[in-house]
């Protein structure tokens, strides 16, 4: 039996997606993801928990992040995937940090570094649309190019921030809602944990697409606090040069 080009193959996998937005997509995710759990270990180490430095995990590198299982889903189903959860042993924070808030701070680092880099983002994508502006390029290939990557860039954080804070096992918003409640309200809580989590599955792949909905609605005010003054500042540096107005406004 013949064997199929590997560039064939991609694009009977990926139809309706180009070969350079997929190539974009899998370095998005795996530097944005990598970031995530690299935020994780460096405040549990930061709180005196070495664990995730012991094991590696205090690295940006994706191999060390990357779950092969849930990269492989994310290509095929384009809707979920996840990386491998970084350990955090809470009996080893320092006296500072009692458990409960040792891992609040260490489950907010992580959606915390995705909307910094969410930030960074939009701040690359200003500076990329002044200089093409001041030397003519808006509509070369590289422009375009960084536009949409970082573009997808903040897209993709703010989403995986969003979508990591919603409370819902196993997410990181879960062990920060479980941190803030009562000692014995949390072991209730706890007792429907696998439910709460197998509806949750559910819903993603047969909502219909309501998940979606809703992290749109949650964007709005995170747009408003973080995309929203970066651009303004930018704009006043557009004025103040004598350069037309952003387009980038346009998408916020």
């Amino acid at each position: 039996m013949p064997q199929i080009p590997p560039l064939i193959l991609f694009s009977r996998m990926f139809g309706d997606l180009d070969l350079q937005t997929l190539f974009i997509t899998i370095l998005v995710l795996s530097v944005s993801l990598s970031f995530h759990e690299f935020a994780h270990a460096w405040m549990a180490n930061r709180l005196g928990d070495p664990t995730a430095a012991e094991a590696g995990r205090l690295t940006m590198n994706p191999l060390k992040h990357l779950d092969p299982i849930g990269s492989l889903v994310f290509l095929l189903t384009r809707r979920i995937g996840w990386a491998r959860p970084v350990p955090v042993n809470p009996n080893r924070f320092d006296r500072k940090h009692t458990i409960k808030k040792g891992m609040m701070l260490t489950s907010l680092a992580g959606p915390v570094s995705n909307f910094i880099l969410g930030a960074v983002s939009i701040i690359v994508l200003n500076i990329a649309e002044i200089i093409s502006a001041l030397t003519d390029t808006q509509n070369t290939q590289m422009f375009l190019l960084i536009f949409n990557m970082m573009f997808m860039f903040y897209a993709a954080n703010m989403l995986l921030g969003l979508f990591n804070l919603l409370p819902v096992p196993p997410l990181d918003g879960y062990k920060v809602f479980g941190a803030a409640l009562p000692r014995d309200l949390y072991f209730r809580v706890m007792r429907y944990e696998r439910y709460i989590g197998m509806v949750f599955l559910l819903l993603i792949f047969f909502g219909g697409g309501i998940l979606g909905r809703i992290l749109t609605v949650l964007r709005v005010p995170f747009d408003l606090v973080i995309a929203t003054p970066i651009n303004w500042l930018f704009n006043l540096l557009r004025d103040a040069i004598g350069l037309n107005s952003s387009i980038i406004s346009m998408f916020f």
